[in-house]
């Protein structure tokens, strides 16, 4: 047990480091935490006009869209739908993309799954404009993982533009015109056990609660192909009469606990624990170091562990 005086310096650091940090902004990712080339780009058969460019599913999966003509935060009801947000891969074509360092099939990461990818589907609402799910608008494509770039495996059961619709921010409402003060997290996976039928007749909150943190996407066990690893994604679309697919971004997941170097700048400091204080007491799922739901005084506990270089 600490001593009184011990309790106050350890306080007494917390909020003078606290002070100096206010201002300090931080991205909680890094980019290579998702794709981070295009291998090769066969837009098919009539992809959708203007969305032509394979970058936009370099990097995050956007958390806002519609700039210039209906600005909003990406929700379950409302999907990306800029051309610099999506790429559009029509009938017979197929999107390749590259991951340096590989992705791994890790143990400890939720529920088992080791990339998510982010297409731009859309749950219809029942109830609107309050957001009660009544049915998904998804396209398909299907996923194919490589380890060498060479020999390919198909993913089944696995739709890549399909469950589930990206939820950019825990705290904004279905059709909000403005982004969130917490963004879910894009490396944590939703429950793969849930299914439309699950969600179906849920109110926003309720959806809320189901993504648990997660900022959505179809989620990928390597291990579920006989893979430990895997160096690109390739998304596919059936020839023939088939809708276009989207593809917002592919997502590594992170192990379940989550490392205390949250703005990614490789030291634990005075940034990171200004961000975790400012959302103390939230859900915040980019600073809930130990994904129990809440940030509270473990996960301080373990930034504070973590002080120093990474």
């Amino acid at each position: 047990m600490m001593t009184f005086a011990q309790d106050r310096a350890v306080m007494s650091r917390i909020h003078v480091l606290a002070l100096a940090c206010a201002l300090a902004g931080a991205s909680g990712a890094r980019s290579d935490d998702f794709a981070t080339s295009v291998i090769s780009y066969v837009p098919g058969t009539n992809p959708a006009n203007g969305f032509n460019n394979p970058s936009a599913a370099l990097g995050a999966p956007e958390r806002f869209t519609g700039e210039g003509i209906s600005p909003g935060a990406v929700t379950p009801f409302v999907p990306a739908f800029g051309t610099a947000e999506i790429v559009s891969i029509g009938a017979g074509g197929s999107l390749t993309l590259a991951f340096t360092p590989p992705i791994v099939d890790h143990a400890n990461n939720p529920f088992g799954v080791d990339l998510i990818v982010f297409g731009n589907s859309f749950f219809t609402d029942g109830d609107w404009p309050t957001g009660v799910c009544a049915g998904l608008a998804a396209d398909g494509g299907i996923v194919q993982l490589s380890s060498d770039g060479v020999a390919w495996v198909t993913v089944p059961n696995v739709v890549a533009d399909g469950l589930f619709p990206t939820m950019a921010f825990t705290d904004a409402g279905p059709y909000s015109s403005t982004a969130g003060r917490f963004p879910s997290d894009p490396h944590l996976p939703c429950d793969p056990s849930l299914v439309m039928s699950d969600l179906q007749g849920m109110d926003y909150d309720q959806l809320v609660d189901a993504y648990a943190g997660s900022a959505g996407g179809i989620g990928v066990d390597l291990a579920s192909v006989g893979l430990s690893s895997a160096v690109a994604v390739r998304i596919v679309v059936p020839g023939g009469f088939h809708p276009n697919v989207e593809i917002d971004a592919v997502s590594r997941v992170l192990p379940r606990v989550r490392s205390a170097d949250i703005d990614a700048n490789g030291v634990v400091g005075g940034s990171d624990l200004s961000m975790l204080l400012s959302a103390f007491g939230s859900g915040d799922a980019s600073t809930d170091l130990d994904r129990d739901g809440i940030v509270g005084g473990s996960d301080l506990t373990q930034l504070l562990a973590s002080w120093g270089p990474t």
